[in-house]
């Protein structure tokens, strides 16, 4: 295991570190003053668990937000500094999908840079029961302190895999009996002509931008989410919400 730290903020996120992966977590940070139920049960999870804490009073709190970048963070009055998730490269995804006892089910982002929008999507493949989540080591948002904390604890839980070349690695996937399908708005057919009920990696790009044309060519095949409305797209975390849902249902159906 890598021993590089980081910092996860927010109630929730430091709540699922202590309770998912209580190994990981070097030290809890609580902001003097901030004494409410919930940060007691953390402060009771800390002290049941062994854990180092501290308090620091609200200059010390914001110094150490500075040096680590998190001045915007939204932290609720507790920080927790924990060795970092692991991320998962080519080999590991290969051996992840080996080992399944199901039809996989993949989300691949294709240069979504938000990484608010990284994390509510590792809230939906948690949700949803995918098995992992990939992203290009370039051009993409990777597992910052803001995706984590988005994510709610998710980022726990899903597998998360950086590889160096997307196109390349679609191409394993395909070898591995994966069915690869990309999110297009000019696609004829609807997700819900889509057999999605074997092994699938739904593949989908930055709202706007969309998918990268080599990667949109790996596909094989597209599909599009029906629009009623006025909008033309939706935010890449909830099209991928209604995509991985829908998968789900086919499954259960």
């Amino acid at each position: 295991m890598s021993d590089a730290t980081s910092w996860v903020y927010g109630i929730h996120a430091c709540q699922s570190a202590l309770e998912q992966h209580p190994d990981r977590v070097r030290e809890i940070v609580f902001l003097k003053g901030r004494q409410d139920q919930r940060i007691q049960r953390l402060l009771d999870l800390a002290k049941g668990q062994g854990a180092r804490f501290r308090w620091l009073a609200r200059e010390e709190f914001d110094r150490l937000l500075n040096r680590n970048d998190m001045q915007d963070a939204r932290h609720q009055g507790v920080l927790v500094q924990t060795l970092a998730a692991p991320v998962l490269d080519e080999g590991d995804l290969e051996s992840l999908v080996a080992g399944l006892d199901r039809p996989a089910l993949l989300l691949v982002l294709d240069g979504v840079t938000d990484p608010h929008n990284i994390g509510a999507c590792l809230r939906s493949c948690d949700a949803a029961g995918a098995d992992a989540i990939i992203v290009p080591k370039d051009k993409s948002a990777s597992l910052t302190p803001t995706a984590v904390k988005i994510a709610s604890g998710a980022a726990d839980t899903v597998p998360f895999v950086v590889v160096t070349n997307l196109a390349r690695t679609l191409e394993a996937l395909k070898q591995q009996g994966v069915w690869i399908y990309g999110t297009a708005g000019e696609a004829e057919a609807s997700i819900y002509q889509t057999d999605l009920t074997g092994s699938v990696a739904i593949v989908m790009g930055a709202e706007g931008a969309g998918l990268r044309r080599l990667t949109r060519d790996t596909c094989d095949g597209l599909f599009k989410l029906p629009m009623a409305g006025q909008v033309s797209s939706l935010n890449v975390s909830v099209a991928a919400g209604v995509c991985l849902f829908e998968a789900v249902r086919q499954r259960l159906g």
